[in-house]
Parts: C-alpha cells; sequence; structure tokens
C-alpha cells in the first residue's frame, strides 16, 4: 500500500513534466546541437530541480560579451601596420589561399598579415628560456594571459622576474583565468603589485558569475613585448611542461613570431583584458607609449623573409567557431597529409566527417594523441572512436613516454595550425582559444618533423577484440562527449 495518496502522486508527475518542459525549453534555446540537446534533456531528466542548478553551471554555450571597441583597438593595430610596413615588404596571397583567408576574415574580422619570424619552441625548455629572453629585453611593456600559472619554481621565477621589469619602469599587465590558476593569489602576486604590476582574473569566480566557474575558460597564451616579439601556443607555466624540474613533464610546443602579426596578438589580450577589467586603462597606456622606427628597423633589417600568417581567435561569445571551421575547411582542402597532434580528441560530427572523408579519399591521415590523458573520462571518450577512425583509413598513434599536450595541425606542404585549443567540443564552442594559421611551407615543415619526431615515440593503434567491459566505459564515456 502507498505511503502516499494517489493525488500526491498526480502532483510529483505534473510538476515532474513541468520540469522537463522548463529545462527541455532552456537547453532548446541554446540550439546545440541534435545529439548534444538530446543528450542534456534526457540526463537532466533524470535529475528534478537539481537539474536547473547542473545546467546553469555547466550548460550554457554562449556568453554576451561587452568587448572592447574594436574602433579603439583597430586604431593601435593600424598605427602598427603603418610603422611595419615602412620596412616590411608582403608578398600577395597566391588564389589558391584566398578563399582560406577570407574564411578567417569573415568569422573573426582578423585580416592575413605578416611575420618576420617563425620560431617553433619544442617542448617547456625551449619555450620558457625564449619567454624570459624576451622578457629580460623588454623596455616598454609586457602582456601575459595564461590559463595555469602555478606557484612553483617556474612561476615563482617569472614572477621574480616580471617584478623586477616592473621596478624598471615597464609596464606589465598579467591577464590569469581564475579556475585554471585557483592557487595563483594575490598574496602570491604581492611583491610584483605593490611594484606597480597590473595582475586581474579572467571570469573570477563569484557568486554573480557562478555559471561561468566550469564553461568560458580563458584558455588562451599569449604574451607581447613591447609590441614588436610575441608567443602563443600549448605551454602553460608550471614545472608540469619543463623536463628540468618534472622528469614526467608534459611534452608540449609553442611559437615565437615578430612583426606585424603581435599587432592581433595585442588586440586579443586588450579585449580580454577589458572584458576581465571593465579598465580601459591598458588601451590609453599603449595609446601613450612612442615606438622608436628605428628599433623596428633594425629587427625588420635582420629578416629576409616574411611569413604569411593569420590568428583565429575564438570563443563562446562569436557565432561561427572560428578554428572548427576553419580546421574543417582545411581538411577537405587536403590532398597529401594530414597530421593531427591533440591531447584531448572529443570530435564532433564536421571534425569527424572531414578526417574519414579525407582517409576514405586516399589523403594520408594520422592521429596523434597520448596514450593515457590527465583526464580518464577523455581518455575512455577518445579510444570510443578508434574502430570509426581506423576503418575509415586514418593511422592512430598514441604517444607512450609521459602526457601528450602538443596542439598542432598539419596540411599537406603548405597549411599549419599551431595554438592553445584541443580538438573537442570545449576548445571549439566553450572556452576562449587562439590558434595561428600560416601559409608557408617552411613553417609547415617545421611542425610536420615535429609530427613525425614525436612519432617516434608513439605507437600505431591496431585494432582488436575488446572485452564487453572495456567496449561499454568506452561507449558510456562517448556518450557525455558533448558534455565533456
Amino acid at each position: 500500500m502507498s505511503l502516499f495518496p494517489q493525488a500526491f502522486h498526480g502532483y510529483l508527475y505534473a510538476l515532474w513534466t513541468l520540469y522537463i518542459i522548463s529545462i527541455g525549453v532552456w537547453i532548446l534555446l541554446q540550439k546545440r546541437s541534435p545529439v548534444s540537446t538530446l543528450t542534456w534533456i534526457l540526463t537532466l531528466s533524470f535529475i528534478p530541480v537539481l537539474g536547473f542548478f547542473i545546467y546553469y553551471l555547466f550548460g550554457p554555450k554562449k556568453i554576451i560579451r561587452h568587448r572592447l571597441s574594436r574602433r579603439s583597438s583597430r586604431l593601435i593595430v593600424e598605427r602598427n601596420y603603418a610603422l611595419w610596413n615602412r620596412f616590411v615588404q608582403h608578398d600577395g596571397l597566391p588564389e589558391e589561399y584566398q578563399s582560406m583567408a577570407r574564411l578567417v576574415f569573415n568569422t573573426t574580422n582578423i585580416p592575413l598579415c605578416h611575420s618576420l619570424d617563425y620560431r617553433l619552441l619544442s617542448g617547456g625548455e625551449q619555450t620558457y628560456d625564449a619567454i624570459f629572453d624576451a622578457i629580460r629585453k623588454a623596455r616598454k611593456y609586457i602582456l601575459l594571459e595564461y590559463y595555469i600559472f602555478e606557484t612553483d619554481q617556474t612561476g615563482t621565477a617569472l614572477r621574480d622576474l616580471l617584478t623586477e621589469k616592473v621596478k624598471e619602469g615597464v609596464r606589465v599587465y598579467l591577464l590569469i583565468d581564475a579556475l585554471g590558476s585557483p592557487l595563483l593569489t594575490r598574496r602570491f602576486m604581492n611583491g610584483f603589485i605593490e611594484a606597480g604590476g597590473h595582475l586581474d582574473f579572467f571570469h573570477n569566480i563569484t557568486w554573480r558569475r557562478l555559471f561561468s566557474l566550469v564553461n568560458f575558460r580563458n584558455h588562451r597564451k599569449i604574451v607581447v613585448c613591447d609590441g614588436v616579439i610575441g608567443f602563443t601556443g600549448g605551454v602553460n607555466i608550471t614545472d608540469t611542461q619543463d623536463l628540468r624540474r618534472n622528469p614526467n613533464a608534459f611534452h608540449d610546443v609553442h611559437i615565437q613570431v615578430s612583426g606585424p602579426v603581435v599587432a592581433w596578438l595585442e588586440s586579443i589580450f586588450m579585449e580580454d583584458w577589458h572584458y576581465s577589467t571593465g579598465d580601459l586603462s591598458l588601451l590609453r597606456e599603449l595609446k601613450k607609449i612612442t615606438r622608436k622606427a628605428d628599433n623596428i628597423e633594425f629587427i625588420a633589417s635582420e629578416q629576409s623573409k616574411t611569413y604569411r600568417i593569420q590568428v583565429i581567435p575564438s570563443g563562446p561569445d562569436s557565432d561561427y567557431a572560428p578554428i572548427l571551421r576553419i580546421m574543417v575547411s582545411a581538411m577537405y582542402r587536403a590532398r597529401q597529409c594530414i597530421y593531427l597532434t591533440t591531447p584531448y580528441f572529443v570530435p564532433d560530427e564536421a571534425s569527424l566527417f572531414a578526417l574519414t572523408s579525407a582517409a576514405l579519399r586516399g589523403v594520408d591521415v594520422r592521429l596523434l594523441v597520448p596514450q593515457r590523458s590527465d583526464n580518464l573520462v577523455v581518455t575512455l571518450a577518445t579510444q570510443s572512436w578508434y574502430e570509426d577512425l581506423i576503418r575509415a583509413g586514418v593511422r592512430v598513434f598514441e604517444y607512450t613516454p609521459r602526457m601528450l599536450h602538443t596542439k598542432t595541425l598539419v596540411i599537406d606542404k603548405d597549411l599549419s595550425f599551431i595554438g592553445s585549443a584541443n580538438f573537442d567540443y570545449r576548445s571549439f564552442f566553450l572556452n576562449f582559444e587562439i590558434s595561428v594559421l600560416c601559409y608557408e611551407p617552411e613553417a609547415n615543415s617545421l611542425l610536420a618533423q615535429e609530427f613525425q619526431e614525436t612519432l617516434l615515440s608513439a605507437r600505431e593503434v591496431v585494432l582488436t577484440k575488446q572485452g564487453f567491459a572495456y567496449r561499454l566505459l568506452t561507449s558510456t564515456a562517448r556518450l557525455f562527449s558533448p558534455l565533456l
């Protein structure tokens, strides 16, 4: 016999129905993919009431960002271009690349530009040495933006160096993601702040911004020194990416660029800084800083070649998922090879189709992932796609020595991508990311060589019959891939 009256059961069913309708409408208005929408609705239907809070924290995929005035930030970029163009001769982009360049521009508002240098930095050791050296040589200002900034030896060394630069009169602005660097406190950075350094946190965790606890993270890594030299890629500030301090350090890559392209890294930083602080003082500071043409002339005269390049910012404030859209477009353009390296492989339907379609039409498609990432669910989800990929002709390799954190894509002999974005739903739609597309065989060759050298420490995955428990685990992990 039921402990509750029949009428009470009716009320419960009515409330449950109202809950499902309400949360269903909320999820539908997010305009996710049908698979993702159904996954969320079905999952949260079995979590009455609490499902509202879960979706509030983890669910929304769009954010309205009050961005820094494009006009103001572009004024600085245009001024930099005018100065650089006095010394740099630019080659035109061949017809075969123009549609790709237009796609980047129409999704990001960033045109084709040039770099005087394209230096691939393999591993945290090379990356930190190059960044620290550029910071030491900076005389006017330094801009830094990171997802992870640990309070370990690497973080302490960088903090102390930045503090020294502030005391020398250099303006230093440091923007850190609040969730990515939970142990980085103002107390740890007190000496830097007291010396006059500027520190702020992207999406600092507050009750007002509780929804951003997991989603909408700033995963970008940007360093700009004096508007002349810039860095970006996948390396964070942590001992876990430096073999000199950790024998199991992640393997990752970064790039160093110089010249006109740095203005776009600077512009992206300024927009993120303004969004986080609501403060336009950085813009005013940079307007006051005069840049000596003879310094630029000296740097430009040292280079005999320029690299055609485009910066691709992406985030939940964009309607176009630029990094995903442009990578997929490049894959469909491939005729010889596609070499993809990523620590997290959780593809959506479009990117999975692009990879398998390329393999099916005879392109040499290779995927390089870590044997075990630092996220077990993501590792299982990644493995769930092995059979689909391999049967289509994609060769899958697992890097065995350590965690592989590299994020690169090589297309044929002329297109290459490097940046902060993983090949997963979160990077494509939920995080603020940055990638750099280069249209030069020299840059492509550097990343292809890095891929081949890393491949020497990897094993190729061969399809074998798996046990029921393993298949169930990987299939379950794939089910939750739209939420990862």
